[in-house]
């Protein structure tokens, strides 16, 4: 897969996401099938699309680029290569019987195309920044500002793990208090594993107290804080305030100019405190097309038919939840 990461990393338009470790990922720790495809024009491969498959008596059938991932879809340096990966899609879908197939793009490729419909409800929160750390600390607004000095006053450190034993602890800790399921800790094994150096687990503790562990990815000039969570202590000494400044300052030392807070639900915390830090949201363009669905999907936290699991969830013991969850979620992509 060396090419096919060559031409990620040379593709104006590809992502992290884009990455070919995702297929081992996928397969490894869930066992879903996917199809990464590829065109090639004299020699050089020209355009990508990754797939894999989910099948859940739960949440349906479906095909997608890409599951797990925020970003997906036909990424090319060639016209001629797009029509050919979408045509490879549908007839993909067709063959496997799939209830719809999705695209997870940054913008939309089908726009106007009645096959495809769009749904509004991520977006993502992309910003410069300096290598200068008082120009990125004052570009924060000052309520959120002084959150972040709180925990610097407080004495909290940022330490860089190279397992994921202590994120996983404030991470799983956190979903559970949100009534989420939790993904397998295998999960975030295999991730490290796969892709080394550029997945980042950085740790914040006081003194030897875990408080709480962001996991991210290093692509180009870009940082991307992809998942986190803190423990109960966190609220009072902000200790996910601090988590963001400390990832921030390190990726800015070494050289990061874009810090991509990722995506988020319209209408969530997790949105209204992304705007705190003064980032900008940027609709993502999820792109639909039904076969044997008649409907969008909803697999969201935001249905109001889960809103009885998640307060279920929420009272579920942590170590059952854990057990439980990895067998929910991986369903979900």
């Amino acid at each position: 897969m060396a090419r096919w990461d060559a031409f990620v990393a040379s593709c104006p338009e590809a992502t992290f996401f884009h990455r070919a470790g995702w297929q081992a990922v996928i397969e490894r720790v869930y066992g879903h099938k996917t199809w990464f495809y590829y065109v090639e024009q004299d020699g050089q491969i020209v355009g990508v699309l990754p797939l894999a498959e989910i099948k859940s008596r739960m949440f349906g059938h479906s095909l997608g680029s890409l599951p797990f991932c925020v970003l997906g879809g036909v990424v090319a340096t060639s016209s001629a290569a797009r029509p050919l990966l979408d045509d490879a899609a549908d007839k993909l879908a067709r063959s496997l019987g799939v209830g719809h197939l999705e695209m997870r793009n940054l913008v939309a490729q089908h726009a106007g195309d009645p096959n495809w419909y769009q749904k509004e409800l991520y977006v993502t929160f992309r910003k410069e920044i300096s290598a200068d750390d008082e120009a990125n600390m004052n570009a924060i607004p000052r309520k959120q500002r002084a959150m972040v000095r709180k925990g610097i006053k407080l004495g909290l450190v940022g330490e860089i793990d190279q397992h994921v034993d202590r994120f996983f602890t404030a991470y799983s800790t956190s979903v559970h208090r949100l009534g989420t399921p939790v993904f397998p800790k295998s999960y975030f094994k295999v991730i490290k594993e796969v892709f080394g150096d550029e997945c980042e687990i950085r740790t914040i503790v006081r003194g030897d107290e875990v408080i709480a562990g962001v996991l991210s990815f290093y692509f180009r000039d870009e940082v991307l804080p992809y998942y986190g969570g803190g423990m109960p202590a966190a609220r009072e000494c902000a200790g996910n305030d601090f988590m963001y400044w400390n990832l921030m300052q390190a990726a800015a030392a070494r050289g990061v100019r874009i810090f991509d807070f990722g995506r988020s639900k319209l209408g969530t915390g997790a949105f209204d405190f992304k705007k705190n830090w003064g980032f900008e949201p940027t609709p993502l363009a999820y792109e639909y097309r039904l076969y044997g669905s008649t409907e969008l999907p909803d697999n969201n936290p935001l249905n109001p038919k889960y809103q009885l699991f998640i307060k279920m969830w929420r009272k579920m013991p942590i170590g059952l939840a854990n057990i439980l969850g990895p067998y929910i979620v991986r369903n979900l992509g």
